[in-house]
């Protein structure tokens, strides 16, 4: 993997800004482009133009008079770069392509990566990927690249693999592995950071300076957008919201600390009191499998249930959500966050379930004297972190600063991230 040459940094980082400045606006004029990037008038004129040759930016119409000369407006020329977006869930693997804009023009969903060794799992993304793209005729030349997001820590190299479910995969290099499976550039990150990417492309965080995206998949997670930015930390594990302790003398976590909102109240926790519960059990027909995709079936099977209004599973999902919203106050408070949006598999299935919950304890956080924090939930939980996927590899295009764990060149090395740098 190679990283920008230092005598284009300058001209990349310009190029994106002027990119991202639309992608934002949707439509723009030059003008438009002085006043938000804060370039002269010849800079501004010189990269449109020089995006307007390389296909990305259209010119679309004019803006209405303002008693001078109508102006022309730019926009994203959508059709010109396609990112792919893969999450790999341990009890299913969703894929999306998205335009330059981050709209989804093909998604598809595979069983998920179970107790599959690495690089069977990396041979299988690499045979779907054609398929996703050759489903709506788009151009594998048109790829800038692949987005892989994965729940759990991770490392420089892939995955840090301390779950033991993942422990197959402990630095496994994955990003390496899928970037010569498919001669493709690739970045890597995790679920939960992913999904909040895509909340924020998909306009779910509003004007929001500060927001975060609760996850539930396999276990729990948030992402941080902070002015902007995609916050991450310097491993890339900002957000592990799965791992603040709720009871200091609560069950052990996996990760080795005691009473985890994860141990006490994530998806596996749920079910495992539902499975104790032998009339719940009964009368749901909860099995007694113990890997992720069963885990994720009952766990499912319960929300809908409680969704439903059944006793027993409400009063589960119920006690869940107290601890995930007492963890959310204590991100909220650190945070001073003005919007949390509940999004994954969990929150898609029983997300209405704890949306009340939440929105009740958030309105005690510290900063309510000066701004409440309003909850909600995604519109596109189910895939929000294959969508971030994909955007990550937008992003790199797009935006001029983006900290990744691993980002390949792009397709002509312009827009390659300036990876290790902040906005």
């Amino acid at each position: 993997m190679s990283g920008p040459r230092a005598d284009k940094l300058p001209h990349a980082s310009s190029k994106a800004a002027v990119l991202d400045a639309i992608r934002a606006a949707g439509t723009i004029s030059r003008v438009g482009l002085i006043s938000v990037t804060g370039f002269t008038a010849p800079t501004i004129s010189n990269l449109v133009r020089k995006l307007i040759d390389e296909g990305l930016v259209v010119e679309t119409g004019h803006a209405e008079s303002t008693g001078g000369k109508r102006r022309v407006l730019l926009r994203l020329n959508h059709t010109s770069r396609y990112a792919v977006g893969v999450c790999l869930g341990q009890g299913v693997m969703t894929y999306v392509l998205t335009d330059l804009t981050g709209v989804v023009v093909a998604r598809i969903s595979r069983p998920g990566v179970g107790a599959e060794a690495p690089a069977t799992v990396v041979s299988r993304i690499a045979a779907e990927i054609p398929t996703l793209v050759d489903s709506v005729g788009v151009d594998r030349a048109r790829l800038v690249g692949v987005g892989l997001v994965f729940p759990g820590p991770l490392t420089g190299r892939g995955v840090a693999g301390l779950n033991p479910e993942l422990r197959h995969w402990r630095e496994f290099p994955l990003g390496a592995a899928l970037e010569q499976a498919t001669d493709l550039p690739v970045v890597l990150d995790n679920d939960a950071t992913a999904a909040a990417l895509g909340e924020h492309w998909a306009g779910g965080f509003g004007t929001a300076s500060a927001a975060a995206a609760l996850y539930m998949g396999s276990g729990l997670g948030a992402g941080l957008v902070i002015d902007g930015i995609t916050y991450r930390g310097p491993s890339g594990n900002a957000g592990e919201l799965g791992h603040v302790c709720v009871d200091a003398d609560g069950p052990r976590c996996w990760c080795g600390a005691r009473g985890c909102v994860e141990a006490v109240a994530g998806p596996a926790a749920v079910v495992a009191a539902g499975r104790a519960d032998a009339g719940l059990a009964g009368a749901l027909d909860l099995t007694t499998g113990t890997g992720p995709a069963a885990v994720a079936r009952d766990f499912a099977t319960i929300g809908r249930a409680a969704r439903r209004g059944q006793r027993r599973a409400l009063a589960l999902c119920e006690r869940s959500a107290r601890y995930v919203a007492a963890a959310a106050r204590t991100l909220a408070n650190v945070m001073d966050l003005e919007v949390i949006v509940l999004t994954g598999p969990g929150f898609a299935v029983a997300g209405s379930v704890y949306l009340p919950v939440l929105r009740q304890e958030l309105h005690t956080v510290f900063s309510r004297s000066a701004h409440a924090v309003d909850v909600r939930l995604s519109r596109s939980a189910a895939t929000a972190s294959a969508v971030g996927a994909a955007a990550l590899v937008l992003e790199s295009e797009l935006v001029p600063f983006h900290r990744g764990l691993r980002v390949s060149e792009s397709l002509d090395g312009e827009f390659a991230p300036l990876t290790g740098s902040a906005r």
